[in-house]
């Protein structure tokens, strides 16, 4: 299915986590959801995916995976574990993604193959997350076909998929003012999305042609892809969620 998996878990240098200090616990990939470390349940989903070990994992040292350098945010940690790994295809996906399910994945990988190109990004729209938890706040970015939030999943089918994360290192900054961002691809690209006259599919193919790889949106029907543990109302939900699963 793919060649590698690397895990983001690193912390922040400096800054207080508040999902830490609640837990008394020093780093986000051990914080329990339901009882659970987060990362266990990644790893767990992970392996009822049939994904081959090993995994790699940065920014936390873990007995059953295989540390590997980790930068100061996502963008560097991916960079500097892609280069530590140098195995593609590489699936990436990140600690506090607690409700990751092996339908998930393997959905996913099976989205990013048919794409056929050197990197593809997990989106769940609006429509199926609002569908299933329509007072869950997400972070979204709306486009003429579609609003959709990240889902902490993507695919590096080759080395040519490093130049997409050396921009997105340079942009990292601005994932939460979408506006911004898409000026930072291009100024056409940014009138069109402000007037909201561009699509999804439009949007990764100007991004990938101006760094000079193939990009593709893969799109979810898991509306839980798009729920990760960044703050104490998400620990809720996703406790609620399992809690609903497990009965």
């Amino acid at each position: 299915m793919v060649a590698s998996v690397l895990i983001l878990a690193g912390q922040r240098a400096g800054v207080k986590d508040p999902l830490c200090e609640a837990a008394g616990v020093s780093h986000k990939a051990d914080i329990p959801v339901a009882g659970v470390p987060m990362l266990a349940r990644v790893v767990s989903a992970l392996r009822d995916a049939k994904i081959a070990e090993p995994f790699f994992v940065s920014g936390y040292s873990a007995r059953d995976l295989t540390e590997v350098p980790s930068g100061d945010g996502p963008a560097d940690s991916v960079q500097l574990g892609l280069e530590h790994i140098d195995q593609y295809p590489c699936l990436i996906t990140t600690c506090d993604h607690a409700l990751l399910s092996a339908e998930m994945i393997k959905s996913f990988i099976s989205g990013a193959k048919s794409a056929g190109t050197d990197i593809c990004v997990g989106l769940a729209t609006e429509e199926v997350i609002k569908a299933e938890y329509p007072v869950t706040k997400r972070t979204y970015l709306r486009f003429s076909d579609h609003a959709v939030s990240g889902c902490n999943l993507f695919y590096i089918a080759n080395e040519n998929g490093l130049k997409a994360i050396a921009f997105w290192q340079s942009v990292q900054h601005l994932r939460k003012k979408p506006l911004k961002l898409a000026r930072k691809v291009g100024v056409g690209i940014g009138v069109k999305f402000a007037a909201g006259r561009l699509s999804l599919d439009g949007a990764f193919e100007y991004a990938a042609d101006r760094i000079g790889i193939t990009a593709a949106p893969v799109l979810l029907p898991f509306a839980e892809a798009a729920i990760d543990v960044d703050k104490p109302s998400d620990l809720e939900l996703v406790e609620q969620i399992l809690e609903t699963r497990s009965a």
